[in-house]
Parts: structure tokens; sequence; C-alpha cells
């Protein structure tokens, strides 16, 4: 007995230290079962990053009209994210190695790709006030989808096109993104006032394409640029503008019939809303701070061309390839991503009046950097150019993103009831008015200082100009208010007023007037 517990007790400590033997049924199958085990977690956590996001649309389609969120998903990740990318990167070279002009007047040029996101707020009445056998929005996205598609293709295969010529092709491809942008809006609009729980996430939806068809438009530029030529390249950007026709077609509307008492009605909704308009912006708490953000936009000119006839030069600048700068690029649209987090995260419940003042010294202190590396002074400190240039590009989008999430938000909080739509369609009119001054004043300022395709001496005067302006522009905090995000700006009587004047009775109606548009607007009038 004695020697049989000592035996067993033997052979629990043997177990002990060497584990169960080979009799044991499950010395085998314990070890794999064990590191499945430990495996289960991270195979739990990768599936649901990759079925999240199918859920995610899948719960949107069965919510709203799957053609609806394909017309989302191709209007702000194709039309807007990619074509706004790769037309960015790809017209820059055309205007540089195919037309041969000079920085300065390439910079008035892609001014005028403001317009047609200037005249907006005409697009929109288009589509809510004129509707085309009783469609009020398949046909104007076909409409864009052809003018977008004949543009490009004309500047692919046109040979070689006079400056003018390929202006307006240029031109008419921004158009066909500014049309599409506004008609897939009034869809969201709808859908947004029907089913307001999904509000937040199309706007997730708009933003995240956005940003994704931002990526894959960068990253894939410079290598068309290098194998195809810019020329060629253009060419590309008819197949987005191909699949609008295609959307135009497929995408669920309701058919309207319109008689004349009801064109009568719209007629008159204008007229109320023109006028309800006019009314607000007369109010100081309204002009005021929208006056700050045209003047904070137009006094910080743009020298985009600039640096990048002198980032591209042999000679003067670093000489970068076609792929690199859409690689800086590329990089810069996930840094813009990060700027949004942080805001959302942290500066979200910060005043006006004091995340605004913070956020334009960080944008003119940040603007130094360009000075310094025109000036070659990270060679000095021993950082390569490709590196600096990197860390630049992050630093300034992610800070121009904090500038400007802010005051997208402001312009929200100053649009009455009832024609709030139409009302932040013209904010984003001034807007987009104070990028085009940046644009023609960055052109103007390059040309009095001689900057041209080959001589750069005076572009580091220049961007100093450009940094002193950017800081003058503190000076006028005190058209912004002091008062929180979340807090109501305008009079309540005002909001109350044009909430009666406007008075809309189901909600078919309401999308008639009501423009809904997504914060993902931030960067639009400033890459066309």
């Amino acid at each position: 007995m004695d020697m049989d517990m000592d035996m067993d007790m033997d052979s629990t400590e043997t177990s002990k230290l060497i584990g169960k033997t080979n009799d044991d049924p499950l010395s085998e199958t314990e070890p794999p079962a064990t590191k499945t085990n430990n495996r289960h977690p991270f195979i739990k956590k990768l599936l649901k990053i990759i079925l999240e996001p199918l859920q995610w649309l899948q719960m949107l389609s069965s919510q709203l009209n799957p053609t609806f969120v394909f017309g989302v998903i191709l209007v702000y990740g194709f039309n807007q994210g990619f074509s706004g990318s790769f037309f960015k990167v790809v017209s820059d070279y055309y205007w540089k190695d195919v037309q041969k002009i000079q920085p300065s007047v390439v910079q008035l040029y892609t001014g005028l790709y403001s317009i047609p996101w200037i005249m907006k707020p005409i697009w929109g009445l288009m589509t809510d006030v004129f509707p085309v056998k009783g469609y009020r929005r398949r046909p104007y996205f076909i409409l864009a989808g052809v003018v977008g598609a004949i543009s490009a293709a004309i500047v692919a295969i046109g040979g070689k096109l006079t400056a003018g010529v390929a202006l307006s092709c240029l031109i008419g491809l921004s158009a066909a993104v500014a049309i599409a942008d506004v008609t897939i809006d009034a869809c969201i609009a709808r859908n947004s006032i029907e089913i307001r729980s999904l509000a937040s996430d199309l706007q997730s939806l708009c933003g995240f394409s956005s940003s994704a068809g931002a990526l894959i438009g960068y990253s894939t530029s410079g290598f068309f640029v290098h194998h195809l030529g810019p020329q060629v390249s253009l060419g590309i950007l008819a197949i987005p503008p191909a699949l609008l026709v295609f959307l135009g077609f497929i995408i669920y509307e309701h058919r309207t019939t319109t008689g004349s008492s009801e064109e009568n009605k719209s007629t008159e909704k204008l007229g109320l809303a023109l006028r309800g308009m006019y009314k607000t912006i007369r109010f100081p708490q309204v002009w005021k701070p929208s006056l700050y953000m045209f003047l904070s936009l137009a006094l910080s000119f743009s020298t985009h061309e600039g640096h990048f006839y002198w980032y591209t030069d042999p000679k003067a600048g670093p000489a970068f390839s076609q792929e690199f700068v859409g690689i800086i690029y590329a990089i810069g649209a996930l840094a813009s991503m990060v700027g949004v987090l942080i805001y959302h995260k942290n500066l979200k419940d910060y005043p006006f009046r004091s995340i605004l003042f913070m956020a334009q010294l960080l944008y003119s202190v940040c603007g130094m950097l360009d000075l310094m590396f025109i000036l070659r002074w990270n060679l000095a400190l021993g950082i390569p150019d490709y590196l600096f240039v990197i860390m630049e590009e992050c630093v300034s989008r992610i800070v121009s993103r904090i500038r400007w999430m802010p005051m997208i938000v402001l312009s929200s909080r100053l649009c009455p009831l009832g024609i709030e739509g139409t009302f932040f369609a013209l904010l984003m009119c001034i807007d987009s008015l104070g990028s085009l001054t940046s644009k023609w004043g960055g052109g103007m300022v390059l040309h009095l200082f001689h900057v041209t395709r080959n001589d750069f001496t005076n572009l580091w005067l220049v961007v100093l100009i450009r940094n002193v302006l950017r800081f003058s522009t503190l000076a006028l905090i005190f058209l912004v208010p002091k008062s929180g995000q979340s807090e109501a700006i305008i009079p309540s009587d005002l909001l109350t007023n044009n909430s009666a004047s406007i008075n809309i009775d189901d909600e078919e109606e309401k999308d008639k007037n009501l423009e809904l548009v997504p914060m993902i607007n931030v960067e639009k009038a400033q890459v066309y």
C-alpha cells in the first residue's frame, strides 16, 4: 500500500514536471486545443474587422434602397474621392509638361475649377424646381456623366489642344462632379428626413467613400502619369462619369406628375427662400463669421503651383518623381483623416473663437515649414527631402482639417430652419469664392515676383508673404462668436419666422426645398 502510494505520488510529481504520459489520451490533443483557444480571440477580431463594414452596408441597403447606397459610393468614392485626387496630380503635370504653362498662369486656371462649385445653389435649385419627365434626380446624374465623359475624352484624344479648349474641358470635369454632388446630396436629404436615425450613418458612408477613393487616386496617379503621360491619363477620368450615366438609369426614384399649380408652389417657395436668405445674412451674428471665413481663405493665398513646379524641377528643386508626388498626397489624405479624429475626440466642445484662434495660429506656424523646405534648411538639419516633405504634408493636412472642421460646424449653426439647406449652400458658395480668391491672388503674386517654370529665386519671398498674411488673419478673430459649438447663434425669432414662412406639409415636399450638404464637402472646392 505504501509503495503503491509512493509510486502514485512519484507519478504525480513526474506528471507535473514532464506533463502527461503518452498513454494519456489527452496528451496529444491538449496542446493543439490550447493553441486554437489562444488563436480564437485574434481570429474573431479579424473576422469582425472584415465583416463589420459589410454588415453595415447590408444594414443600410436593407433600410434604404440598394441603388441609393450604390449611388453614394459611386459619387463620393469614384467621382469625388478618386477623380478629385487623380485630377489634382495629373492636371498639374498636364499644364506643366504638355501645355508648358507658367505656374502663375496655372494658378489662375485652377481657380476657375471652383466656378462650378460656386454655382452649387443653382444646380440644387435646378434639380428641385425643374424635373425632367417627372424625375428630379435621374436626368441630372445622366447630364453630369455625359458632360464629364465627353470632357475627359476630348482632352485625352484631342491631340495638341489650345490652352482655352483644354481649360474648358477641365472645367467641364469639375462641373460634372459638382452636379453629381448636388444631386446625390438631395437624395441623401430625402433619406435623412425619412429615416432620421440613419443620418449620421449616411455622413459616415460619404466620408469613408471619399477618403478611400482619394487614397486610390493619389496612389495611382503618379504611376499612370509616368507610364501613359498626363494627357492620356486624363482620359481615365472618363470612366467615373460614364458610371454616372449608368447610375442615372438604375437609381430608384419615384416619378411625379407636375401640374401648373405645383409649379406655382415651387416658384412661391423659391421666392420665400430667397427672401429668408437675404433677411438672415443681414444679421451681425451671421455676416460677421461669414466674413471671417471668407477672409481667412482669401488672405491665405495659394502657392501650390509654384511649389509643384519647384518639387519636380531637376536643378532648383528636389526633383521628385511622378510616383513620389502621388505618394505625398496619399499620405496627406491619411493625415487629413487623423485631423478629423483629433477634432472629433478632443476639440469639438471648445468655443468657436478659441478653437479657430488656435487653429489659425497653428496653420500660420506650420506654413513656415514650406519656407524651411524651399530654403533647404532641412538639409542643414540633416533631414532628407523626401522625409521632410512627408512630415510637412502630414502636419499641414492635419492642421488644415482641424481649422476647417469648426468652420463647417459654425456654418451649420448660422442656418435658419426652413431654408437651412439652401442657406448652407450659400455659405459654401462664399467659401468657394474665398478659395477662388486665394488661388487667383496666389497666381498674381507668383507673377509679380517672377516665379516661372525655371526661375524660383523669389519663391521663398512669396511663401513668406503668404505666411505673414496668415498671421494677420488672427486680428480678425473678433468676428467669430464666443459661443460653444453646440449653442444656437442666430436669434430664435429668426428661426421661428423662417420655419413658419416655408411651411412644408409632408416629407416629399420637404425634399424639394432641402439640400443637405455633407461634412465631407470640406475640400471639394480646394481640389477642383
